[in-house]
């Protein structure tokens, strides 16, 4: 396998080095290096990263980038939303809390739109943060360990990263069931529900990386999608059969969703489910003790952004975001999950009726004006 070359120190939460294939061509490797941490993606990551891509996105010699996490456990088990915590307990919460949804959204966006081809090797847990740097890459990957999550109501807050673009790309309402429950979905799930591209056996990942290297990478980014695809999907035949997903199974008992005129006939529609599935039994379980507003959130996210572009998703997002850090459930309920961890979250608003149309209506309010933070995005 061809050398290495190391770009800045092992010891940064993210490494960045370069593989010369066989015809000199430069592959760009991304580990994000936090394993204790699950490679939670936090301010010095995110700082990391977005120059980095945006150095080789200009740079001729760079034909593909792949992005992994260190270690077997996670890809990227989500943002660091305990520091978050620690600016809302101070209660003045919404510079710090603007700036990492700014930057983070910035880079997700940057995923979303680079011309070249980007792998994202989503082994193990992906979730929440992780899931927006894995949605937007050109290549996705998931193995026989991957779980995939969007367990923001469980903290408080709403499937951002995007997601009021990528779930619209679901099959009809399984957006809506994923965010309202955190329901956790694996490698087949992931694929039927446009969120991965290829299967590939975990154990693969040393043979894929020799196989980029030596696969004939041209010089326009269009022939190496291509060759990065064709490559993929070999490996992706030569591996184990998928496990079973839960989506697909229960897809008619999930599109009912869509016959209800109210959430919360929606919500009542799936805690009354009688079932002896386990999945379905912990996504009821997850949304009884999950946030309210966390669902009054979502279902409006889902409405507000249908047809929206990507821009305008992330743009309605960081509003939200911000928006977030100073209403209190999210300080909340990321205490309860991360911080004390006593699973007891004392949410302000106990049941969705409790939920004022007034704070849900706030958080799809244009704070921004014209002097939006994401406005340099529309130029590319």
């Amino acid at each position: 396998m061809s050398a290495l070359t190391v770009l800045n120190s092992t010891d940064e939460p993210v490494i960045f080095e370069t593989a010369t294939a066989e015809n000199g061509s430069l592959i760009g490797l991304i580990t994000l290096n936090a394993p204790k941490a699950l490679n939670a993606l936090n301010f010095e990551m995110i700082k990391l990263l977005e120059p980095q891509l945006r150095t080789w996105q200009d740079d001729d010699a760079i034909a593909m980038v792949l992005l992994k996490g260190a270690g077997d456990k996670a890809f990227c088990a989500g943002g660091d939303v305990v520091s978050l915590h620690r600016a809302m307990a101070q209660g003045k919460p919404t510079s710090l809390v603007e700036e990492f949804f700014t930057l983070e959204y910035k880079l997700d966006y940057l995923i979303h739109t680079f011309d070249k081809p980007i792998l994202v090797w989503g082994n193990g847990i992906v979730m929440g943060g992780g899931l927006g740097l894995m949605a937007g890459a050109s290549h996705r990957v998931v193995t026989e360990t991957s779980r995939i999550a969007m367990p923001e109501q469980t903290i408080g807050l709403y499937p951002d990263v995007g997601g009021s673009y990528f779930l619209h790309k679901m099959p009809q309402s399984v957006g809506l069931f994923l965010g309202l429950t955190s329901a956790s979905i694996n490698c087949d799930d992931a694929r039927f529900v446009s969120l991965a591209d290829h299967f590939i056996d975990s154990n693969k990942y040393d043979a894929m990386l020799a196989q980029i290297l030596t696969a004939k990478w041209g010089k326009t980014a269009s022939l190496n999608h291509d060759r990065l695809t064709d490559l993929l999907t070999d490996l992706d035949n030569q591996s184990a059969r998928m496990p079973k997903g839960n989506v697909k199974a229960n897809l008619k008992t999930i599109q009912k969703l869509g016959e209800f005129t109210t959430l919360q006939e929606q919500v009542d529609y799936i805690l009354g489910l009688t079932t002896d599935d386990k999945w379905l039994q912990r996504a009821q379980k997850s949304l009884k003790h999950g946030c309210p507003l966390s669902c009054a959130l979502v279902s409006e996210q889902l409405k507000t952004s249908q047809g929206k572009s990507l821009l305008a998703c992330f743009k309605m997002e960081l509003g939200m975001s911000v928006r977030a850090g100073e209403v209190g459930e999210f300080q909340e309920g990321v205490r309860a999950l991360l911080i004390d961890k006593d699973g007891a979250p004392n949410w302000q608003y106990k049941t969705l009726s409790d939920v004022p149309q007034t704070i849900i209506d706030s958080f799809f309010a244009n704070r921004f004006g014209e002097n939006h933070p994401l406005n340099e995005l529309a130029v590319k």
